[in-house]
């Protein structure tokens, strides 16, 4: 049955894989003391910049919320969108676990603006609110839309100029990349984020993802943000106390540094040249855009209304409920919201690093059959 509900269904890649393999060969030190998590800090480097430090975790989850642990003291408040990840879906475990109050600001099509700084910056130094000290973006959005490099620049000054930290949810960021056609380090450390969590079971991994710490140092006086401890000297502790160290660190270290590439290889290309999370990030993209193309010159625009941007590897559109139902019989998909009517539903269509252009074009016969 083809998958579209989730390039989360993905299996793992077979250079990931080979990789696993590769870190399996005798014993090694635990807890990222490895020649494997070495080399991945070298790396980390060479892709995001010459202050770069990487510290692998177990889920992504856990690498949003030793970040923005790190990022902001025990009063302080996280703003972001307000269908962010860390919102709406981790089941408060920013509150829970990091004592972290989300402030959320409204989205279009998933983005947001400097006015979402602006609309919690007036509560610094009122003791009856949470203190903003965090600003988290989320690239790709939740609804498949991109920031652009002036974007997230004009985001991170806004924030770095009320004296707040900036974190970058990048479950997807791989994607957002081969979309912009831009390196990671473009949309990241060039654009002033201080700490990213990035993903890799999305884009070909098995699971695990990680902290990279960006930028270390106090952002001001005003903030909150300010008084926290550095994000290096935070993160290995917060790791642990989080439950996100693995003791056999090299096995994460071993899936990112397939995607990522090894030390000294390009960290840009075309075709085969291109590290692996660039060529799987541009395939799933590319399954996106085919769908889409597909629904459009398949003629059913009168019944399914594309509701969102195609920026990536994923299509939000609405249908009639029944017709929704007869196409899960082909293809897994969730509901993602009520549609115009009682009778119609939003849906989300996701591609991943391994669907085909076959996949996409039976999916999109059956569509129209189920219509």
């Amino acid at each position: 049955m083809l998958q579209l509900a989730s390039d989360n269904y993905a299996p793992v890649h077979p250079e990931v894989m080979a990789a696993i393999g590769a870190a399996n060969l005798g014993a090694a030190v635990s807890y990222g003391d490895d020649p494997v998590s070495a080399r991945l800090q070298e790396r980390a480097t060479e892709v995001f910049g010459d202050q770069a430090r990487i510290f692998p975790v177990l889920n992504g989850t856990g690498a949003n919320v030793i970040s923005l642990m790190a990022a902001a003291p025990r009063w302080g408040g996280v703003i972001a969108s307000d269908i962010a990840h860390v919102h709406t879906d981790e089941n408060g475990a920013p509150e829970r676990v990091g004592g972290l109050k989300v402030l959320a600001a409204p989205s279009v099509e998933g983005r947001i603006g400097p006015d979402a700084v602006d609309r919690y910056a007036g509560d610094i130094g009122n003791v009856q609110r949470a203190q903003p000290a965090v600003l988290s973006l989320t690239q790709v959005t939740e609804l498949g839309t991109v920031y652009s490099p002036a974007d997230l620049k004009l985001l991170a000054d806004t924030a770095h100029a009320a004296g707040l930290r900036v974190h970058l949810d990048g479950s997807r960021l791989a994607n957002a990349a081969a979309t912009l056609g831009v390196g990671l380090r473009e949309i990241t450390t060039d654009v002033g984020v201080d700490i990213v969590s990035l993903g890799a079971a999305k884009n070909g991994g098995m699971l695990g993802e990680a902290v990279v710490v960006l930028a270390d140092g106090v952002v001001g006086a005003r903030g909150a943000g300010g008084a926290s401890a550095g994000l290096v000297e935070a993160v290995p502790y917060l790791r642990k106390a989080t439950m996100q160290l693995a003791s056999k660190t090299r096995f994460v270290s071993a899936q990112l540094l397939a995607l990522l590439g090894e030390p000294g290889t390009p960290t840009s290309g075309t075709g085969e040249s291109a590290p692996l999370w660039l060529r799987n990030a541009a395939h799933s993209n590319a399954m996106g855009a085919r769908l889409r193309a597909g629904v459009e010159a398949a003629g059913l625009a009168g019944t399914v209304r594309i509701t969102c941007p195609t920026d990536a590897n994923v299509v939000f559109a609405t249908l009639p409920c029944a017709a929704a139902d007869r196409a899960r019989a082909h293809t897994r998909f969730y509901d993602w919201a009520p549609g115009e009517t009682a009778d119609r539903v939003e849906v989300r269509w996701m591609c991943a690093w391994n669907t085909t252009e076959a996949d996409v074009d039976g999916f999109v016969r059956a569509l129209t059959d189920a219509l």
